[in-house]
């Protein structure tokens, strides 16, 4: 789950990071209000789950309250398209008022965990402002890891590490070694799978301030904060993944036209693979579950039925705990009930094979059966 810049700051202002003064405004009278409280300028941003806000005019400098209101107006209620949006843009429902900053020096620092080290790593820059992947292709040597081992926790020394690496003084040794503590401590106790601040800035006065943050919580670790839980805003993602995780399915829309439903992630990823082999795309990943039912197959497709670019509807399950037959009822089930049917692939291997194929043959779907991923290549390819 993603959080918005100010509640990503909120949370790691509680352990201790510097934030700017800032206040969330979701009218344009509210960010003149929130204006006149810093002074009068101030930076107006848009909040968007995305990067790449100031690129696509989501971030302006106000010269007053009334610019600042101006700026309030011209962004709430608009989608803001930037290079991580994707053309369809995200909606801006909210802007962060905050006070102007006189920067020195503009950092990167985050935490993320490292598959394969197994374990979290710090990754830090002197190049702010960027896009950590483009810096990471450019000029490797611009960017530091330094992996902490989980069983101790981020060390002193690694914090004075970082700070040397970035070159900065050396009064700024301890508060940059405790902002990495801070994060770390945030990152652990609410289960996150990223903590961005981009750009972690020197101010012209000698300190140390995190003018953006980005949080990520772990989707499967919500349940154990129902407070962050609450900070959730639906709004930001697509229609069609709130609904599955609602439902309890595992989805993710894609661009392509060939919607596919899998039992078992490996076996989604396979089958996304061979869609792409086959010179077609997939619409989606789509993992309804080792232990779903017939309602919940049948939720499934209508979900995938719902995204108008689905052509073709691939069913490609490996029956151990969920039956093909149980599989086969389920397809049928939202089949008959959809406005739309496009044609339908099904590959059905594992427990009750010829029952599921039985259910097939006597639904009256235009229904191709096959038995091999090559057949399933052959079949989707030719759409």
């Amino acid at each position: 789950m993603k959080l918005h810049e100010y509640q990503a700051k909120a949370i790691l202002a509680t352990y201790g990071v510097p934030v700017p003064q800032s206040i969330v405004a979701g009218t344009s009278e509210e960010a003149k209000a929130a204006a006149e409280k810093l002074g009068g300028r101030a930076v107006v941003k848009a909040q968007v789950h995305a990067g790449g806000r100031g690129k696509a005019g989501g971030v302006k400098v106000s010269t007053n309250a009334g610019d600042a209101a101006a700026i309030a107006k011209a962004l709430i209620g608009t989608t803001l398209v930037t290079f991580q949006t994707g053309p369809q843009g995200a909606p801006v429902h909210q802007v962060l008022v905050e006070q102007t900053v006189d920067v020195e020096r503009e950092l990167y620092l985050s935490i993320t965990t490292d598959g394969g080290r197994k374990r979290p790593v710090v990754i830090a820059s002197t190049e702010g402002g960027m896009e950590i992947e483009e810096v990471a292709q450019k000029e490797p040597e611009k960017v530091l890891l330094e992996p902490i081992d989980p069983a101790i926790g981020v060390q002193p020394f690694q914090g004075r590490r970082i700070a040397y690496s970035l070159g900065l003084p050396a009064a700024l040794v301890r508060p940059l070694s405790d902002i990495v503590v801070a994060c770390y401590q945030a990152y652990m106790d609410k289960d996150c799978s990223l903590i961005e601040i981009n750009p972690l800035v020197v101010t012209k006065d000698g300190k140390l301030l995190a003018l953006d943050a980005k949080m990520t919580i772990d989707d499967d670790a919500m349940f154990r904060h129902p407070e962050e839980a609450k900070l959730r805003d639906t709004n930001q993602e697509d229609r069609l993944e709130v609904e599955a995780s609602e439902s309890g399915i595992a989805y993710v829309k894609l661009d392509g036209t060939v919607g596919c439903m899998v039992n078992g992630a490996g076996l989604a990823m396979a089958t996304m693979d061979t869609i792409k082999a086959a010179g077609a795309e997939p619409a989606n990943f789509l993992d309804v579950g080792g232990g779903a039912n017939e309602e919940k197959v049948a939720q499934a497709i209508t979900l995938m039925l719902s995204d108008p670019n689905v052509e073709t509807v691939l069913v490609n399950v490996f029956g151990g705990i969920l039956r093909c037959d149980v599989v086969a009822r389920g397809v049928v089930m939202a089949y008959k009930e959809a406005t739309r049917r496009p044609p339908l692939v099904a590959r059905l291997l594992g427990t009750n094979v010829p029952e599921g194929k039985a259910v097939f043959a006597e639904s009256g779907l235009n229904v191709k059966l096959v038995d091999t991923l090559q057949e399933v290549a052959q079949a989707v390819g030719s759409k």
